[in-house]
């Protein structure tokens, strides 16, 4: 592989006539790391992907990958391969000859193009099946081949848009674990595009988060999760209960809240005064306990026996919350009182 490359949007912005799809976008993405663009549909993150690809060109700013000003290069004199959601293999060739076309497009010699395309198959797990048509691969192996047709150019940065998006649940799980232990090994640079905020979760370094054309939020997998800025980060990175507290107190780096009589310390964000907040709770950070009068209280509305796990509604004075019990050896029934706690992880203010 050659050297990875980084990759940094300058005040980028995209137009289609009057509308404005991408706004003032400015991100940097380190060498060797595996980004994901995740958000929902028409969120601008393919339109981002495409300008890095070259499909496009932006309305205004610049596009930089190892530093080399790509702005207005077309997609042909740009340091990238990109594995496309259909993958877009030739049908009519085995899987040996659509990793070698793109080499031997390039000028190289057939016959080193061909050891080259072997080398990867083999670096994607797929040695031996050079013969084979895409037809007679399945799903994930059709994946593993554009992959690997996408890798053999060595290029500085890898481009994968919805890749996961035509297999099936348990294959990809299996498919993105693949894909993550072959970006840390080789330690390229990808920029990953997806919807699905498990994907995004399981294979990323860093994840930014797109709405409306802009960055909504970016940082680490843990952080988006565990610190959401807004409810919409807290409630698109998974299930999230929003309710009414009150911030009574600030020591150090922890906020008391009040929630009825119940008072709980959370983390401080970096702009936060006493008042009016608002708090994003994950369905699994709430506990339930019988109890006819609590400090939080509730009656439960419906609960629901999902074999591993729990789910309940539970009416309170905050509003409806939604929450996940693993105490599958006990099932609160409808219209018991309970009282309403919170665990230390799993729950962060949020600022809009």
């Amino acid at each position: 592989m050659n050297t990875p490359g980084s990759v940094v949007f300058q005040n980028i912005r995209k137009t289609f006539g009057a509308f404005t799809a991408i706004h003032d976008l400015s991100i940097t993405i380190k060498p060797g790391t595996l980004v994901t663009l995740l958000g929902p549909s028409g969120c601008g993150k393919t339109t981002t992907l495409r300008m890095l690809a070259g499909l496009e060109h932006p309305s205004a700013g610049r596009i930089l990958i190892g530093g080399k000003d790509v702005t207005m290069l077309p997609a042909n004199e740009r340091d990238v391969s990109m594995v496309f959601q259909s993958y877009a293999l030739f049908p009519h060739m085995s899987a040996l000859q659509n990793v070698a076309y793109g080499l031997e497009s390039s000028g190289m010699k057939l016959k080193e193009a061909r050891e080259r395309a072997e080398e990867g198959l083999q670096l994607v797990g797929l040695a031996g099946m050079g013969d084979r048509l895409p037809a007679e691969l399945s799903g994930g192996q059709q994946q593993r081949v554009a992959v690997a047709r996408a890798l053999v150019l060595e290029p500085q940065v890898l481009l994968l848009d919805e890749p996961l998006s035509n297999l099936d649940a348990r294959l990809r799980r299996r498919v993105r674990t693949e894909i993550r232990e072959l970006q840390q090994r080789l330690g390229f640079t990808a920029v990953y595009v997806t919807h699905d905020q498990d994907e995004a979760l399981a294979v990323s370094d860093h994840i930014i988060v797109m709405k409306d054309g802009r960055v909504a939020q970016e940082g680490a997998p843990r952080q988006l999760y565990e610190a959401p800025a807004s409810s919409f980060i807290a409630d698109f990175m998974g299930e999230a209960n929003v309710m009414s507290c009150q911030v009574i107190a600030i020591e150090g780096e922890e906020a008391m809240i009040r929630l009825g009589s119940l008072t709980h310390k959370v983390p401080k964000r970096d702009v936060m005064q006493a008042g009016e907040a608002k708090l994003a709770v994950r369905p699994n950070a709430i506990t339930l306990e019988p109890a006819a009068d609590a400090p939080f209280g509730g009656v439960i509305s419906h609960a629901a026996y999902l074999g591993d796990h729990v789910e309940y509604e539970v009416e309170t004075e905050a509003g409806r919350i939604f929450v996940v019990d693993q105490a599958v050896d006990r099932i609160l029934p409808s219209t018991t009182p309970v009282s309403v706690g919170f665990k230390q992880r799993g729950i962060a203010i949020i600022t809009n």
